[in-house]
């Protein structure tokens, strides 16, 4: 598949396929990779882990990595495929490594069909004065029109003796649109109650429907945050797991129009 047909692939996902909400997320690469570098693959699809679509190079807004010196790296889109982008950051002798890597993607603009948005709704879980809006717009025929922003970031799997200040490196909010974060510094290990934290643009977000989801399990976990933007999960197997939501509010430059942001983290539990 080309560019082009991969281009238009996606825009099919996103417009028709938002009846799932078609998440980005941050993988560490299936390949080997040369010493002093780490890669990642981006991907997108309807459902985690399985990888679908890849984005382009051109739709990264904006990426890097946390060192665990809390040091700012690059990361740096580096090849493209058909179900993933491959992304990478160089790390000189002596450099810290990376602990956390983050990405955002440009907007988009999307239109869905009527009986796609009720579908929509299921698998983001809005709260009920989203649903009501839409339902006082779909009676005046009014389309679904709405603006995407895609936000993902991924905790590295920790080495065994990691320091606590490396794993609040890792942690540290950057003041994106939307991320999620862990809280403190407890390892991602099975059986280990986790603390994580919703923020947008920098502050807490409370009432947010979150869902965790397990590369070994299609049924998802969901909780909400609360009034400090947190929510608490312990992970009951190893693996590696995705923490996904999305924000929907009515536009800002039009009531009637829509704006979301999609978040992801991804965390691995030994």
């Amino acid at each position: 598949m080309n560019r082009t047909a991969r281009r238009i692939a996606l825009a099919v996902l996103c417009a028709a396929g938002s009846a799932q909400a078609h998440d980005s997320w941050l993988a560490p690469s299936r390949d080997d990779v040369p010493p002093g570098q780490a890669v990642l693959e981006l991907a997108t699809g309807t459902r985690y882990p399985v990888q679908q679509f890849g984005q382009s190079i051109g739709s990264v807004a904006q990426s890097g990595c946390i060192g665990a010196d809390g040091g700012a790296l690059a990361l740096q889109p580096l090849r493209e495929h058909e179900q993933w982008l491959d992304l990478a950051v160089t790390t000189r002798p002596g450099q810290a490594a990376p602990v956390a890597c983050w990405l955002e993607l440009g907007a988009v603009e999307t239109e869905l069909e009527a009986k796609v948005v009720d579908v929509y709704f299921k698998d983001i879980h809005p709260p009920a004065g989203i649903r009501e809006t839409w339902a006082a717009l779909h009676a005046r025929k009014l389309p679904w029109r709405e603006s995407y922003r895609k936000f993902a970031r991924i905790e590295l799997p920790a080495a065994p003796g990691t320091s606590a200040a490396s794993l609040m490196a890792a942690r540290r909010p950057l003041g994106l649109g939307l991320e999620i974060v862990v809280s403190g510094t407890a390892p991602i290990a099975v059986g280990q109650q986790l603390a994580f934290q919703v923020l947008r643009d920098g502050k807490p977000l409370p009432g947010l429907a979150v869902e965790l989801v397990s590369e070994r399990n299609p049924m998802g976990i969901w909780g909400q945050t609360d009034a400090n933007g947190q929510l608490r999960h312990t992970l009951p197997f190893s693996g590696r797991w995705l923490l996904r939501a999305t924000e929907l509010r009515p536009a800002a430059r039009s009531p009637e129009a829509w704006e979301s942001r999609f978040v992801t983290l991804a965390v691995e539990a030994g």
